[in-house]
């Protein structure tokens, strides 16, 4: 069953952050590398800035949980996990189905490119890469991530996304041509 997750299970949604993060430690570069991978503040922080997560419940227990976030005119998937014990089952499929029937606005997604795994993950569900040239000004005008970051990370898209990035592409080409 997927549901919102209550404001109790902050705690319970951190430790599944956390666990599954492990699979960065030794991926991402060691100066972005931190442990834990996310601390209580920095959870409540993203939590106070408007994301709000869905959980992934087996058998009553939390198994995954996704995060997402409405920001100007698109939605941010956020801190997508899923509990080692419990990944390849299909909870990370479910999760991103669910998230992508909260919204009807353009979806972005943010992870480290070293991060293969992740971003065949949402390739494989239908998500495209965005052009490196626009990659740190998606994650500027989207996120709110040290340049750092910015460096090692990649943005994903919806074809919703890349319908109107086009349009504005063609709008902008027409305006100028006048």
């Amino acid at each position: 069953m997927i549901r919102e997750c209550r404001p109790d299970e902050v705690s319970e949604i951190g430790a599944i952050i956390n666990d599954a993060a492990v699979a960065y430690r030794g991926v991402i570069p060691a100066d972005v590398w931190h442990e834990p991978y996310m601390s209580a503040d920095a959870l409540a922080r993203e939590c106070a800035d408007g994301v709000t997560f869905s959980g992934f419940y087996d058998d009553d227990v939390l198994s995954g949980v996704m995060g997402l976030q409405l920001v100007r005119d698109v939605a941010l998937i956020r801190h997508a996990y899923t509990r080692t014990t419990k990944q390849r089952r299909g909870i990370g499929a479910a999760l991103l189905a669910h998230a992508r029937k909260q919204t009807d606005r353009p979806i972005l997604i943010g992870t480290w490119k070293a991060a293969t795994w992740a971003i065949r993950f949402y390739e494989a569900h239908g998500f495209r890469l965005t052009p490196d040239d626009m990659k740190a000004p998606l994650l500027i005008r989207y996120w709110n991530v040290p340049e750092r970051q910015i460096e090692e990370s990649v943005v994903l898209a919806d074809a919703r996304w890349f319908a109107l990035s086009e349009t504005r592409s063609h709008a902008t080409q027409a305006t100028h041509a006048r």
